[in-house]
């Protein structure tokens, strides 16, 4: 019996690597009839939604026990243009591979809508050495990339004409309770009133010999806070309180939290204030607990683990704990009404923008806006929490967060591909969506080979002023604090409420070398290029300018850094 299969691949970048196949007569269940082949036997191929009709006309007729016999029987001119068709397809393929060029031949990434000119004086034989000397030469590419900026221009543009800065709808406290119902558990809604951290005293249930640490997650999967906690399980069951044969351990939230941003300089300001003998850090510097960890995210690439609870957290306050725990025994034989000074703190620079995990675990909403922040669950049991931002120029931060970051093939050229390729992804979002869906989708923010996102500033803080008033910040630059140390710290002491130092304690704060600097062999790499630099202060500059207004300090817009 002669039966005839007609075969038509399309391959679509809008198709997110899914590859639709559609044969007449097959066994495939989804079945889809190409509306370019209108029943002729092809095979076409999509570049950048172009078709490309490699192959002519293919028949392939196949009997019951035909074999590649079958295919000798085929007329000579149909086998010429066979064999010339795969030879034109594979020199095609061969030239896409070996060229290195963004548009894709046949899996295109969903967030990629074209691309500019990519660099031609770069061949995939140079190695990140090589690149290292267009650092010390004028670049071809440069005067490129100022041709391809009224291009740009028109992308930013785009955005800029879609910037809405809207009021989010908070969440009902019910809401909330629902989806953290172990959290609300644990912490109480009242705290001790002699602390000035926010502690309590829970029922421990062990006796002596039991290790408070064991399934404690941040133990398991990091060897280098281990030694940490080995100190505190010695001494552990010598804080707890004793009362009635009971036995109660004291527990702590942070009294304050530095929130952001990246590359800013927070990890400096954590080491000078750590110095103060009142303030008191979680065991970890950036434990990421309420962006990451507790939904079991360690890198959003590897997948989820499983979630940290809320006690694996509170274990890292457990040294400040003990010392406000001994504070308060040593009051109460005295006063009981004295005020513990010492205050906890906490400096995970993600708190303040990093909701990545919401698409994962909370409904979503048609708008594509999450229907809850990080901030709303720290509100919901710390409404007088006391916040600290650092901030710099977003455009000098994306380059320092790249370099930090990226772990190969590092330059300024690579860095204005990637910041030009991360504008034409947000630009396709805001075609579609709010400004707050795009810089809070996930995959989006995935999807950018910059994190361009981090560095708009406004649309992070307008949503934590929805829920935290203006007077519970400290928002700092870190251009002031680079320039004169010491006026940043007393400015912090003052917002924190902090005792005075002695003067040797003030110089050793102030006077150590920055924290946490760029690193020399990135230092060698140079500035970015000039025409990057306007591209991004064309982007960020609707952003600055309405954090300047909140805040109503025009430094804030970086017009001169």
């Amino acid at each position: 019996m002669r039966h005839c299969i007609n075969c038509c691949i399309q391959l679509f970048p809008e198709d997110t690597h899914k590859q639709q196949a559609a044969c007449q007569g097959g066994p495939h269940h989804s079945h889809q009839v190409c509306p370019a082949c209108k029943g002729e036997n092809k095979i076409l191929f999509r570049v950048d939604s172009r078709q490309m009709n490699l192959l002519a006309v293919l028949e392939v007729r196949t009997e019951g026990n035909e074999n590649w016999g079958g295919f000798l029987r085929f007329r000579k001119g149909k086998r010429c243009s066979l064999v010339f068709g795969l030879i034109i397809m594979t020199l095609v393929m061969a030239s896409y591979l070996l060229s290195g060029a963004h548009q894709e031949l046949l899996i295109s990434s969903p967030f990629h809508y074209g691309s500019f000119p990519s660099n031609p004086s770069l061949m995939d034989s140079e190695n990140p050495s090589d690149m290292k000397e267009h650092h010390y030469q004028p670049s071809i590419n440069n005067i490129s990339y100022v041709k391809d900026y009224p291009s740009v221009k028109l992308i930013i543009d785009s955005i800029a004409a879609r910037i809405e800065f809207t009021t989010r709808q908070l969440p009902d406290l019910q809401d909330l309770k629902r989806q953290e119902l172990h959290m609300f558990s644990v912490i109480p809604n009242k705290f001790l009133p002699n602390s000035k951290s926010p502690c309590w005293y829970e029922e421990f249930s062990g006796r002596n010999t039991t290790d408070p640490y064991l399934t404690n997650s941040y133990v398991l999967y990091s060897k280098r806070f281990r030694s940490t906690f080995d100190a505190l399980r010695k001494v552990f069951w010598g804080h707890l309180s004793h009362v009635h044969g009971k036995h109660f351990r004291l527990r702590c939230l942070p009294h304050f939290y530095i929130i952001g941003q990246p590359k800013c300089g927070t990890t400096d300001l954590y080491d000078r204030l750590r110095l103060h003998p009142e303030v008191k850090f979680s065991a970890i510097k950036e434990p990421h607990w309420w962006t990451r960890k507790r939904f079991g995210i360690v890198r959003l690439r590897d997948g989820l683990r499983d979630r940290y609870p809320v006690e694996d957290y509170l274990d890292l306050f457990d040294l400040a704990a003990h010392q406000i725990h001994q504070g308060l025994q040593a009051a109460s034989a005295e006063d009981q009404s004295k005020m513990n000074k010492i205050i906890i703190g906490e400096a995970s620079a993600s708190t303040m923008w990093d909701n990545n995990a919401w698409t994962f675990f909370y409904d979503n909403s048609t708008d594509g806006e999450p229907p809850f922040l990080t901030q709303d669950f720290i509100h919901a049991f710390q409404p007088e929490a006391k916040l600290i931002v650092m901030l710099r120029d977003p455009v000098e931060r994306l380059y320092s967060d790249y370099l930090y970051f990226a772990s190969s093939n590092k330059s300024a050229d690579d860095f204005h591909e990637k910041v030009t390729e991360a504008l034409q992804l947000f630009e396709n979002c805001m075609l579609d969506y709010s400004l707050r869906a795009c810089v809070y989708n996930n995959t989006l923010n995935n999807a950018m080979p910059v994190r361009l996102q981090v560095g708009l500033y406004a649309v992070y803080l307008l949503d934590w002023l929805t829920v935290f008033s203006k007077e519970q910040f400290l928002i700092l630059r870190l251009e002031d604090h680079a320039s004169n140390v010491k006026y940043t710290m007393h400015r912090v002491f003052q917002f924190l409420n902090l005792g005075p130092l002695s003067e040797k304690q003030e110089a050793l704060m102030t006077k150590n070398p920055a924290s946490n600097t760029r690193r020399p062999e990135d230092r060698s790499l140079g500035p970015m290029w000039p025409i990057t630099q306007k591209i991004l202060q064309d982007f960020y500059g609707p952003f600055n300018t309405r954090l300047a207004q909140v805040l109503d300090d025009e430094a804030f817009a970086w017009k001169t850094t």
